[in-house]
């Protein structure tokens, strides 16, 4: 009797592929679960690389697109015709992102490329228009400090090079641009190789610091009140819990809503599904519930950062004046000229995560702070939004939060238990993902600016500030 019949070999096949399906199944079915998020990452990420920050295409891949396998099954397709980005898991997911000029690159999210590109853009022109011939902090014409003998040249230089170097190859800190301002005068600014001076580059959760501004400018109009509650039309309802959240509590993180702010260690996470695959971001956040009596528990949200975002853009008549108020009130004032606000595919800033600037604009963003909201002798934020921004959130247990702002002031208990015991207590920060930074030491007179592309935490922001520190005699 013949043992290989017909049967029994296709058997055999059935039993290998079956056996080939379930392990490919248990291998790949979590990529194709966060294929989505993949997918619109890797869309946005490199659309904007490419067309906001101008940077070569294979270097934005090669950098800031391997930290996660997943993007090595992604295939992405730039069409600088269209100007946007198509990526691909197996032909299975898939994602688009497109760059709208002036406003950034967009990623669709199932919203209509058709709607995007037919938005009413009618945006300012960036000011001053000759930098050049403008002073130093609404221009780049710079002057020598009157200030630099107050500063030790060598020790800056030596803690700016520090900053640029990589001791690990295993946990690369890719520091893109740093920026020195002391006194008001820019003292020092370094950029890495193949990053330009006036290269926009992403601020992600700095972002949120231009929100908490721009807030501050429409309550200045008399179009937004922080301690009423908040205008956001899913909590109307007269039994709903939510609808006493103020936007003060808002601004504070001190709402009460659930919302997982995971990235890297859960890809499912709220804020990747948020980010990567949502159309209208603020009303996903929105959607939560409470877990918490509103203003009893500070939880970091960037859902909420984007229901504040909404709430602004309702303020407005419409849409072409919502989408110029940034660059009108807020960057033409102050001379962030390239700085680049994106909204999510509905037309709402993405108030969380997708400002790009060079770091002299950030730097002028944190002068704008230093200065308690004034530039050069104009009012620009209202009076005492500087200190409010400051003041600790009441849920913050070591008061490490104020409004979208963080803070170094530790617990009333016990002030040396705070996240940068080396550094003033004053010293306050926009922070972002990736180790991006804007730190304010008004006692010292002191903005500093670090951008960059950190992934496996080889970057120590409290050691760079030191070092700065030690600069200054």
């Amino acid at each position: 009797m013949k043992f290989f019949t017909k049967k029994r070999v296709w058997i055999g096949i059935l039993v290998i592929l079956a056996g080939l399906l379930v392990y490919l199944g248990i291998t790949y079915y979590p990529y194709l679960q966060q294929g989505p998020i993949g997918c619109g990452y890797k869309a946005k990420i490199l659309c904007s690389g490419v067309f906001v920050s101008g940077r070569d295409a294979q270097s934005v891949l090669e950098q800031d697109l391997v930290f996660h396998p997943l993007f090595d099954l992604i295939k992405a397709e730039v069409d600088y015709d269209q100007k946007a980005v198509n990526t691909s898991l197996l032909g299975l997911v898939k994602g688009r992102a497109v760059y709208i000029d002036k406003l950034g690159g967009i990623l669709l999210s199932g919203a209509s490329e058709e709607s995007i590109r037919s938005w009413p853009v009618s945006i300012p022109e960036p000011q001053p228009v000759n930098p050049e011939e403008v002073p130093w902090p609404t221009g780049d014409l710079l002057t020598e400090s009157e200030n630099l003998d107050e500063i030790d040249l060598s020790l800056l230089n030596k803690a700016l090079d520090k900053a640029f170097e990589e001791p690990d190859p295993e946990k690369p800190r890719r520091t893109r641009a740093a920026a020195v301002v002391y006194k008001g005068d820019l003292i020092a600014e370094r950029y890495a190789p193949d990053i330009t001076k006036d290269m926009p580059l992403i601020g992600w959760s700095m972002s949120k610091s231009i929100t908490s501004a721009l807030v501050g400018l429409r309550v200045k109009q008399g179009k937004l009140d922080i301690h009423s509650p908040a205008p956001v039309p899913e909590w109307q309802d007269p039994d709903d819990p939510r609808k006493d959240i103020t936007l003060n509590q808002l601004l504070q993180m001190n709402t009460g809503l659930k919302f997982d702010e995971t990235y890297e260690s859960d890809p499912l996470s709220d804020v990747n599904t948020m980010l990567f695959t949502k159309k209208d971001m603020g009303a996903f956040a929105a959607g939560f519930p409470l877990e918490a009596e509103p203003g009893t528990v500070w939880s970091y949200s960037s859902g909420t950062t984007n229901i504040i975002s909404r709430i602004i853009r309702d303020s407005f008549d419409s849409d072409e004046e919502y989408l110029a108020f940034p660059r009108r009130a807020l960057f033409n004032k102050i001379g962030m000229r390239n700085a680049v606000f994106e909204p999510d595919a509905s037309g709402t800033f993405s108030g969380a995560s997708y400002c790009y600037a060079p770091a002299s604009d950030w730097a002028r963003f944190g002068l704008l702070y230093l200065n308690n909201g004034v530039w050069e002798g104009e009012e620009i934020l209202p009076q005492g939004w500087v200190e409010y921004t400051t003041t600790p959130a009441p849920a913050s247990l070591k008061a490490q939060y104020g409004a979208q702002f963080w803070l170094n002031r530790g617990s009333s208990e016990d002030p040396e238990d705070r996240e940068y015991p080396k550094l003033p207590r004053d010293a306050f920060f926009c922070l972002g993902h990736n180790s991006q930074s804007v730190t304010v030491i008004p006692s010292k007179q002191l903005v500093v600016v670090r951008l960059g592309w950190t992934t496996k935490g080889g970057w120590d922001l409290e050691e760079f500030i030191v070092d700065i520190l030690n600069a200054i005699k």
